[in-house]
């Protein structure tokens, strides 16, 4: 059986948070977990990017390195890696079964994501990895993934207000959960946080006499170069600075602070006594691949028979809306054509706020296999926000949007974005041969 139909039963428990499922599952199946030396990244937004440079460095280094993210753009594989390859699918699908195995019928049962996670501890376990750079699906506190007692090192990235129907309203309820995976005298490193955000992470640090280092961005140096100063600031890292100049392949001025969260990271790491050189680090972050996210794609207009250059991302909450819309205004483009799908459950308005301006195009489409919002009432809500946009029109699916926004695009100098859920990224790298 594939993975898909093997989960596809589970996927009715829906965003159940809680611990008491996966502990008892992960206590069948001899704890897997207590085994790997574990970094846990939370966040609402970075959090995949830091895992990707901290997984490639630690790669680089010479260790068995464990990824888990979520969620996945084309295939379940990608969610669980060991040294930047993903896990087979008939290792996935074995894995599975293992976990189903050990689910007690007369229990409450675990939900998907739970499933997963467990599988997930486990193939890290039989890999015999050296650490794994695991990051929260949703939440912190009452994550699948919040088991460990004592991680290497804990990384909360961002905090902006989403998923506020399971975290709570406000930031400081948001950071509370995030903060939740904080444990006590584990070093913290913190992102540029809201100030709200920011007095919640401290005070938990605290109360758990938990070290907390806070790094400053990294700078640019030229196009694709940046450089992280670390000032020792905090915790037992004596107060020495170290500099060190590095290539970066992500792209947006957001990767200056997710990079910098990274390398702070590994300094950390470097202090426990684990063997990370500069050159591991230099390999580490120019071979970091985070597909989806302020990706450059080629996209073959089939109507015109000519290639084209399309930029595509997530992008699906104001957060990260705004900066992708940053991004886009770094590259000097007069206007904009927007082809976008998004979830029922998101802001829309705020993410249209961020992204539309006078003369730019917009293009709706559907989320396939989602709980898509209605593509009549986004446009209704996106020609409020900016009335003057220079199309509004919604088309029945992403590729039949993609050629009709080239074939109407003037000329190369206006981009066309695809954006608005990572689902619908997902669905058009799967099938876009």
């Amino acid at each position: 059986m594939n993975t898909d139909s093997l989960l596809q039963p589970f996927q009715k428990f829906g965003v159940n948070l809680g611990l008491s499922r996966i502990i008892k599952l992960l206590a069948k199946l001899n704890n897997p977990h207590q085994q790997i030396p574990i970094i846990h990244v939370a966040g609402t937004n970075g959090k995949g990017s830091v895992c990707a440079y901290l997984s490639s460095i630690l790669t680089q280094a010479g260790y068995r390195t464990g990824r888990y993210t979520s969620p996945h753009l084309i295939d379940w594989t990608e969610r669980i890696c060991v040294n930047e390859q993903a896990i087979a699918s008939e290792t996935l699908s074995q894995l599975i079964q293992q976990v189903q195995a050990a689910i007690d019928k007369n229990e409450e049962s675990p939900t998907q994501f739970e499933v997963i996670t467990a599988a997930a501890w486990l193939y890290f376990a039989q890999q015999k990895v050296d650490i794994a750079v695991v990051e929260v699906g949703l939440g912190g506190r009452l994550d699948a993934t919040n088991v460990c007692e004592q991680p290497l090192v804990t990384v909360i990235t961002s905090i902006s207000r989403e998923h506020w129907q399971q975290l709570g309203s406000t930031i400081k309820d948001i950071t509370r959960e995030k903060a939740g995976i904080i444990k006590a005298r584990c070093p913290v490193v913190m992102g540029q946080l809201p100030d709200d955000a920011k007095q919640v992470v401290i005070s938990r640090s605290l109360e758990l006499q938990s070290p907390i280092f806070t790094p400053q961005p990294a700078t640019e140096i030229r196009p694709g170069w940046a450089e992280y100063t670390s000032l020792g600031n905090g915790g037992n890292i004596e107060k020495s600075t170290f500099t060190i100049e590095y290539p970066l392949p992500l792209k947006g001025q957001i990767q200056l602070h997710n990079s910098a969260l990274a390398l702070a990271t590994v300094e950390i790491l470097k202090t426990q006594g684990w063997q990370i050189f500069e050159q591991a680090i230099l390999q580490g972050l120019e071979k970091t691949k985070w597909p989806g996210r302020m990706q450059w794609f080629t996209w073959k207009n089939k109507q015109k028979n000519q290639d084209y250059q399309l930029l595509i991302d997530g992008a699906h909450n104001p957060a990260s809306a705004e900066v992708l819309r940053t991004y886009v205004n770094s590259l000097n483009y007069k206007n904009i054509t927007w082809v976008m799908g998004m979830l029922a459950n998101k802001d829309h308005g705020d993410i249209f706020q961020e992204l539309l301006k006078t003369g730019d195009k917009l293009y709706l489409v559907p989320v396939p296999d989602s709980n898509f919002a209605n593509l009549e009432d986004l446009k209704k809500l996106a020609l409020k926000i900016c009335p003057d946009l220079g199309l509004c029109s919604t088309y029945e699916d992403v590729f039949t949007a993609l050629d009709a926004a080239f074939t109407n695009s003037e000329n190369q100098d206006n981009p066309v974005v695809l954006c608005g859920s990572l689902y619908l990224i997902g669905h058009f790298l799967g099938n876009s041969h």
